[in-house]
């Protein structure tokens, strides 16, 4: 579905929301707690047998021929010969990259879809029993966070950042267990962390200089794979594959 569709559609649903009472809206809203909670007990059964694995978040518009894809690629079959296994979004771009990595390791290939009206569909590197489906956002996100020893992050846009902060959020916060949260491409995300050193530590003051010590920058495969052995290491844990 292009975007001029994906617009259309959000019509479609606007003039739909316009003919219904407020007292259909909300038994509409209540019975959706039924299938919020399927997804939930699914992703947790699905999750809890193949185990905690290495999330690698990225933009799913980054094509084949792509740096990023490349070092995605690499990055997610080092890791899986290191002994961890690979989650993505399921979907293209660095999604696919990441899987095929896994897939070329050997490595566990778990991709975590959504349905979206446009850019998603699942890649052809997942595991066949691997591959799981969710409407909700919100529950694809728990899956992520609950299953991950880590969090490898290469360049994207609103989703990739979404993520991102959400795990750096929960562990600040000591909601989560500490993981290690790698960024991958200096260029790309040395703007971003430029601002927050500047913006958000210096001149306002509304985080801790010490709440970047949650963040590593990298710009190679084994850069990656160092920084989530020394974790491991330091707290005497291992791989879980």
């Amino acid at each position: 579905m292009m975007r001029e569709d994906f617009v259309n559609e959000e019509d479609k649903i606007q003039e739909k929301l316009k003919q219904k009472t407020w007292n259909e809206i909300r038994t509409n809203d209540s019975w959706g707690i039924f299938k919020i909670m399927s997804e939930f007990v699914n992703g947790y059964e699905s999750m809890a047998r193949i185990g905690p694995c290495v999330s690698i978040f990225g933009s799913a518009r980054i094509k084949p021929d792509n740096k990023y894809y490349l070092l995605a690629e690499k990055i997610a079959y080092k890791i899986s010969k290191a002994g961890y296994g690979v989650i993505t979004g399921g979907g293209p771009g660095i999604m696919e990259a990441g899987n095929k990595g896994a897939h070329n390791g050997d490595g566990t290939s778990v991709g975590l879809n959504i349905e979206l009206p446009f850019e998603q569909h699942h890649n052809p590197y997942i595991d066949k029993d691997k591959n799981l489906n969710f409407d909700y956002f919100f529950v694809r996100k728990v899956m992520f966070v609950k299953y991950s020893q880590g969090f490898v992050v290469m360049p994207g846009g609103f989703g990739t950042l979404d993520e991102l902060f959400e795990a750096v959020t929960l562990i600040q916060t000591k909601k989560i267990g500490k993981f290690p949260i790698i960024l991958v491409g200096t260029d790309f995300w040395s703007g971003l962390i430029d601002w927050i050193n500047t913006v958000l530590i210096e001149k306002e003051k509304t985080i801790h200089l010490e709440d970047m010590n949650l963040i590593k920058i990298v710009d190679t495969e084994d850069e990656v794979v160092k920084a989530l052995d020394d974790f491991y290491k330091k707290y005497n844990l291992s791989p879980n594959f």
